[in-house]
């Protein structure tokens, strides 16, 4: 298995709990989001993920979370 450098996207994140045979599907893409950082958390914490991985994973999860939220937002106005 090749090591992960760079995490940019979410399917990059998704590759990288692949790994670790996480795999995940709520249904709803936030939810989705929300529970891949939870999972990414528990395995930093378990320490199997460095510190640089952690923060790639967790900036791209938080940016895809604001858009998805940003989406959600626009679908719900009235206008």
């Amino acid at each position: 298995m090749k090591p992960i450098r760079e995490i940019r996207t979410l399917y990059d994140v998704q590759q990288l709990l692949k790994r670790f045979n996480v795999f995940v599907y709520v249904g709803k893409r936030l939810w989705d989001i929300e529970l891949m950082a939870i999972e990414v958390d528990n395995l930093y914490q378990a320490g199997v993920l460095d510190k640089d991985l952690y923060m790639q994973a967790k900036l791209v999860l938080r940016k895809e979370h604001r858009i998805e939220e940003e989406l959600n937002q626009k679908n719900k106005s009235p206008y």
